[in-house]
């Protein structure tokens, strides 16, 4: 084993192929935390209560699975690397035009083209990385590759921290925009994916013969719906309406919610990481089933601390637990879907059950702001259902740990 773990033993094509899909979904989840963090911002520019800016946040997720539908079915088609392009390009292009929006109705109606756009860049990406990579390690992987989204969380609340007093909120979406360059990179340095290139059908599947294949599997979706439903619940109901229960609830300035947020994703980084190699060992469901239920001990201290020293270490253990669970879903959900459909089924999935659980932030911000603006009780009863939910759903569904994802898997 090489000094630098598992990418030692990458070859350079891998690694530049994993990279590229690990910055395609840290720079899409970068573009979408920046909404999430303005949303304070926005409501005080356009006179409006939060929940009413927060549905562009339900609209962003409602979006996201016809996107999955719309790119990975382009992905099965004509290959990941070329939509991969094609999803970062959309997705910077609408984060861009949200700079410039006049008022809330044309800010959500650009939110909500940003969700279609943003849908299909993770299953593409997804797809194209753990069927370029080798299985060993692939939990490892999975780990690293899904904490993209909270790398670009940090990322975004970095720029907040440092920007954002300066250059306000259409700043910070102009800002936004950057992910574009990531297509120069692609295109000059990452292959198609290998199992795609071998799976001559995949070449010219019609959209008849992509449902032929999804019919054939329709209670593996249906699970994974519901997995991910899940999953999304756990995810944006402990990060979304973080930062206003920070400034509203507790009055911290939005220097010092941001500095929270940066710890708060540390630890979200560091816990997807070590649950995805752990589940190596453990298995994918064991594995997330645990760090669901860490989750559980954690909440006094990460919704009722009096000070931000506290708040700080509640924030960093919870998204320990929540990431670390997130971070084996990569290979778990692309292990248990057919090559056939890899780019679409799971990519489908994940943004189906964002969509369900898409008005959850409307939801519990209306819930905190009619109860004197107390988010904190929220966010516990949210996570508290949730990770036992989670939990249990995961535990009751099918595993197939290291499978081959090569083209001739069925």
């Amino acid at each position: 084993m090489s000094f630098l773990g598992p990418f030692g033993e990458l070859t350079t094509a891998q690694r530049h192929t994993f990279f590229a899909s690990l910055a395609g979904w840290s720079l899409d989840a970068f573009d979408f935390f920046i909404f999430v963090l303005c949303l304070s911002a926005i409501s005080d520019d356009f006179h409006v209560q939060i929940h009413d800016v927060a549905v562009g946040i339900s609209l962003t997720l409602a979006m996201r699975p016809l996107g999955a539908l719309f790119f990975g079915w382009l992905a099965e088609k004509y290959g990941r690397r070329p939509i991969l392009m094609l999803n970062v390009v959309s997705y910077s292009v609408f984060e861009l035009a949200s700079a410039f929006a006049p008022n809330l109705v044309t800010l959500l109606v650009l939110r909500a083209l940003f969700g279609f756009a943003m849908g299909g860049e993770w299953g593409v990406g997804a797809a194209l990385a753990l069927e370029t990579l080798p299985a060993k390690g692939r939990g490892f992987f999975s780990g690293l590759l899904q904490e993209g989204y909270v790398i670009g969380f940090l990322a975004a609340s970095i720029v907040s921290r440092f920007a954002f007093e300066y250059v306000g909120w259409r700043g910070m979406f102009i800002i936004g925009a950057m992910p574009a360059l990531l297509v120069f990179y692609i295109r000059r340095n990452v292959p198609e994916s290998p199992a795609w290139l071998a799976g001559q059908q995949s070449k010219r599947a019609s959209i008849g013969e992509l449902w032929t294949v999804v019919r054939a599997h329709l209670p593996l979706l249906f699970y994974m719906i519901l997995l991910m439903a899940c999953f999304n619940a756990f995810s944006h109901g402990s990060q979304d309406l973080y930062k206003p229960f920070l400034l509203k609830q507790r009055g911290y300035t939005p220097q010092i919610s941001d500095t929270l947020i940066i710890v708060m994703n540390v630890g979200a980084l560091l816990g997807g990481i070590f649950f995805g190699a752990f589940s190596e060992k453990l298995g994918r469901k064991r594995a997330i089933a645990l760090a669901a239920l860490l989750a559980l001990p954690m909440i006094p201290l990460w919704a009722f601390s009096a000070t931000p020293v506290m708040l700080a270490l509640g924030g960093f253990l919870m998204q320990f637990m929540v990431q670390g669970a997130w971070g084996i879903v990569p290979a778990h959900i692309n292990e248990l879907a057919p090559t056939a459909v890899r780019a679409i089924l799971p990519g489908f999935a994940y943004q189906f059950g964002n969509f369900i659980m898409s008005l959850l932030s409307p939801i519990q911000a209306s819930y905190a702001e009619s109860n004197g603006g107390d988010f904190a009780t929220m966010l516990a009863w949210t996570i508290g259902i949730v990770a036992v939910v989670l939990a249990t759903v995961t535990l009751l569904g099918p595993e197939a740990k290291n499978v081959d994802m090569g083209a001739k898997q069925t």
